[in-house]
């Protein structure tokens, strides 16, 4: 009889999963990123990726519905501005 332990080490893991609708911080959407945290947030400055929306100066989150048009078409994705949590019109 398998322990638990053995159990979980032989599972293989679960893919991750973006929410279609929803709010995701760094860590959810890096796994579906092919490049790092910085090459990230200078695509960001350059709106040329989803612009966060920031809830304090160290907490911020990206809409799910943004990064997916972006995993969509990268290279032809222009960011929409945000204003007050809310995108502009």
């Amino acid at each position: 009889m398998k322990n638990i332990a053995e159990t979980r080490a032989t599972e293989p893991a679960a893919p991750p999963i973006l929410p279609a609708m929803g709010l995701s911080k760094w860590p959810q959407i890096a796994p579906f990123l092919p490049f790092g945290r910085e090459t990230w947030r200078k695509m960001v400055r350059a709106g040329k990726a989803p612009q966060p929306i920031r809830f304090s100066g160290t907490c911020s989150a990206y809409r799910n519905e943004e990064i997916h048009k972006f995993l969509a078409d990268p290279l032809n994705y222009t960011a929409e501005a945000v204003v007050c949590g809310t995108l502009a019109a």
